[in-house]
């Protein structure tokens, strides 16, 4: 039997399922020796609460959202006193009067149904009085609901002074522990967590994300109460200012940043995804080491990978012979991702297709049906494919099929920041590449080779570079023959870092 090296405990936000840096990590971690638990959230498409990946056992835990959605009572007597308050009262009492009205207009057109004069004058004077409190009624909660309306407008707007001073003001008051009134529903995963990793008694907790790290921080501070040497690593996935903040909720934003910048300069160590987020990190939260690189990479060699199970064609899935150009996008589709500059483009690319690996095969995706619609309205949907995602340890090899991958991301600050995984993942597939002007991954390709760079939402420019790519792709794909560049890019290289910080951890 082979002894344990150290007991790390992976904690996540999400499901498990979908995340695939965390699925690799815990299982190259199993792979090393180290005795691993993941514990995640079990949310509400979840089937099974454990299994396994590897080596390494995976746990979801039930987490509670009620201190996500606090009272809002206060804010409601201040801001819209007649307002109602939120929830389903408004929309019933509003029903509710309709209703009433409904009735009474039933009883009167009764009335002039019968006919005879006098008895109809009668029985209309009688309705008089509750026609005009019904009336006056339904003024009142239409008023009242109306204000609701506005309150919760108000709520979400960042420019509305009131949201404005209330934010600013606990900021000034708890400077980075603000994050506990602008944000208490992170309390939810402290609750949902803190006993089940108690429970376990690790050597590390490794921390992945933003909202885990102060979970982390205090599993780490009870087992040092406790005697025992817990080490905490925390793996920054992203920059948490640079993430696209709430509209229906402006405190969300200023609460994570306020979170993050409490807990992160207490990690033990901490990992991330760009040598440009690392040198951010260590700047923004005064980090003593600069985090080490982990780059979301692709596996050379899938450990999940079955023979038996055959990786689908792309080309025959979306009709199309080798001789076709085939532009592929791989990922989720939003509006900061830029996808529709492909969808436009087709129009002055009359011979290309775009296959867009983006559909959970059970799911509806608006904004992909966004681009379906689009690409109907511009004539060029025969020759756009909407594909439903395939297993991580696939995902190269399904894209090696295409001509050309293709980045087309907006700016945005996380955007800039790292060489986000289907860059990697149409590496890997050795495909050409066109990306947007973000900055990481233009410096990357132009510095490589291995592809074009366009400004980010200029159909135009874009169109410009998948012509230069479309003359002479082999030209861009020898970039990949340069010694020690996959190489470098590949999740087994990876996990030698992370394998080299739990060591180090583990000897201080």
């Amino acid at each position: 039997m082979t002894t344990s090296r150290g007991r790390i405990v992976m904690i996540v936000d999400n499901g498990v399922v979908g995340d695939s840096r965390v699925q690799k990590s815990a299982r190259s971690a199993a792979d090393l020796g180290w005795d691993v638990v993941l514990l995640g959230v079990l949310g509400g498409g979840s089937t099974r609460e454990t299994w396994r990946i590897g080596d390494a056992e995976v746990r979801l835990l039930r987490v509670g959202r009620g201190l996500g959605r606090p009272p809002t009572q206060w804010q409601r007597s201040l801001r819209r006193p007649f307002a109602y308050p939120p929830g389903y009262q408004a929309g019933y009492r509003v029903q509710k009067i309709k209703a009433r009205q409904a009735a009474l207009r039933e009883r009167w057109t009764a009335l002039e149904v019968r006919g005879g004069a006098a008895r109809v004058a009668a029985g209309k004077a009688v309705l008089v009085p509750p026609r005009a409190l019904a009336k006056a009624t339904a003024l009142w909660v239409r008023f009242r609901a109306r204000e609701l309306r506005r309150l919760k407008d108000a709520r979400e707007n960042t420019a509305a002074p009131m949201t404005k001073l209330s934010i600013t003001a606990w900021q000034k008051l708890l400077g980075n522990r603000a994050w506990r009134r602008l944000d208490p529903g992170l309390w939810d995963y402290e609750l949902a967590f803190a006993q089940a990793i108690d429970d376990l008694k690790p050597d590390i907790v490794h921390a992945h994300d933003f909202r885990m790290v102060g979970v982390g921080v205090r599993a780490r501070m009870r087992a040092r109460a406790a005697g025992r040497k817990t080490r905490l690593l925390w793996d920054a996935h992203e920059f948490v200012a640079g993430i696209n903040g709430r509209p229906d909720n402006p405190r969300w934003l200023p609460g994570q940043v306020s979170y993050v910048a409490e807990y992160a300069p207490a990690a033990d160590a901490v990992v991330t995804v760009s040598d440009t987020l690392a040198e951010l990190l260590q700047e923004t939260h005064g980090l003593p080491a600069r985090p080490r690189v982990v780059l979301n990479a692709p596996a050379a060699d899938p450990p999940e990978k079955d023979p038996a199970v055959p990786t689908p064609d792309l080309r025959a899935l979306c009709g199309v012979g080798p001789g076709t150009p085939l532009l592929v996008y791989s990922g989720a589709v939003n509006p900061s991702r830029g996808v529709d500059v492909m969808v436009s483009a087709l129009t002055q690319l009359p011979d290309v297709h775009v296959a867009l690996v983006t559909l959970h095969p059970s799911v509806s995706v608006p904004a992909a049906d966004a681009l379906a619609e689009k690409a109907a309205e511009l004539g060029v949907a025969d020759r756009v494919h909407l594909l439903p995602y395939v297993p991580h340890w696939q995902v190269s090899e399904f894209l090696s099929a295409a001509t050309v991958g293709v980045v087309p991301i907006l700016h945005n600050l996380n955007h800039e920041l790292a060489l986000i995984t289907k860059f990697l993942e149409y590496a890997h597939a050795r495909l050409p590449i066109v990306v947007s002007d973000v900055r990481t991954m233009a410096e990357t390709t132009r510095a490589t080779g291995q592809g074009e760079v366009f400004r980010a939402g200029d159909v135009d420019d874009y169109v410009r570079a998948v012509k230069a790519v479309l003359a002479d792709p082999e030209r861009y794909r020898a970039a990949y023959d340069k010694p020690g560049l996959l190489d470098g890019w590949t999740w087994e290289a990876q996990t030698r870092v992370i394998d080299e910080t739990y060591t180090d951890l583990m000897a201080r």
